[in-house]
């Protein structure tokens, strides 16, 4: 690993504003930050809508944080995005363009917005690199997020050049871990995957459905890595450019299912229902810009899915579902 880049902003004694806290991603950045000896403000939706101009620019003037993550969103799968599509937009939109334009008023010293990985084009050159970025055609079927996600990225990048603000992106790739949503209509591969092998397993059922063909190829990233790689950013980088977060290695979803199977102790089979989409055929990040900055991931995918699955029983599967946790 190359030696880490200098730290520039650190975040010991500073007011630091987690957009978005109550989310699978927020919650990581929670528990991050209480290594940091900084001051974390939250608040609930019910308090601000960030999705409401007045009420965002409200809490800023008043809470007056010097830093911010953006980890707030209205997120979901292929499903969620193809059935909402309208939400997905405008939420995201009006979510990034009120936190950013809040904290310039206000005077925040440091933004941190998070995109992605569905921002890059479906055919994308593999791994992509940040530069890929607005090259070709999205994938369709959560091309509504997607735009969003870029309107925040060039967002930061137009208030770096016009106010000279120090506003950074990062750009994660497919994320999982405790907090995540198990909700299969509005939930992603992993805990979707998660979800009905268990289930499968407590019925005794020999068969679990997977959409598409289990070919596509994902990247997978524990939510607490991607928590240190923000904090790492926050303290250590400043650049126009959004910076990719991941492992650089990706998995198929066919061994992705057979690695959860394993891990929640599944014996059954998998059947592939060819009639639903596939979504991009591959998506994996270049990492090497991150990587020469100094950070590298640390929670290999078969011990991050035991933590998920860990937390799944714990906290989402219901009193009657309850099953020995893995070790």
């Amino acid at each position: 690993m190359a030696e880490s880049a200098p730290v520039i902003f650190p975040l010991t004694g500073r007011r630091i504003f987690v957009a978005g806290h109550c989310g699978m991603v927020g919650g990581a950045l929670l528990r991050r930050l209480a290594r940091e000896h900084c001051a974390v403000l939250t608040v609930g939706r019910r308090e601000v809508d960030l999705r409401r101009q007045a009420d965002v620019e409200r809490w800023f003037s008043a809470a007056r944080p010097e830093a911010v993550i953006v980890a707030a969103a209205t997120v979901g799968g292929i499903f969620a995005n193809d059935t909402r599509p309208a939400e997905f937009l405008y939420d995201n939109l009006q979510i990034a363009s009120n936190v950013i334009e809040a904290a310039r008023r206000s005077e925040t010293k440091k933004l941190l917005f998070l995109g992605s990985s569905c921002i890059y084009p479906r055919l994308a050159a593999q791994p992509m690199v940040e530069d890929a970025l607005l090259s070709g055609p999205l994938e369709p079927t959560n091309q509504w997020y997607a735009v969003a996600k870029i309107a925040g990225l060039k967002l930061c990048a137009a208030y770096r050049r016009q106010y000279g603000a120090d506003f950074i992106s990062a750009q994660p790739t497919n994320l999982y871990g405790p907090g995540d949503t198990y909700d299969l209509t509005a939930s992603h591969v992993v805990p979707a995957l998660i979800a009905k092998t268990h289930y499968a397993k407590l019925s005794g059922a020999g068969e679990v459905e997977i959409w598409g063909t289990g070919a596509p190829r994902r990247e997978f990233l524990h939510v607490d890595d991607l928590a240190d790689a923000l904090v790492f950013l926050m303290m250590r980088y400043s650049g126009e450019s959004h910076v990719n977060v991941g492992w650089g290695e990706d998995v198929s979803i066919r061994e992705l299912a057979e690695l959860i199977a394993e891990v929640v102790g599944f014996t059954g089979t998998f059947r592939y229902d060819t009639a639903r989409p596939d979504g991009a055929p591959r998506k994996l990040l270049d990492v090497s810009k991150l990587a020469a900055m100094g950070w590298r991931p640390r929670i290999a995918l078969r011990d991050g899915l035991a933590d998920a699955y860990r937390w799944f029983v714990a906290n989402a599967a219901t009193s009657r579902d309850q099953v020995a946790t893995p070790t």
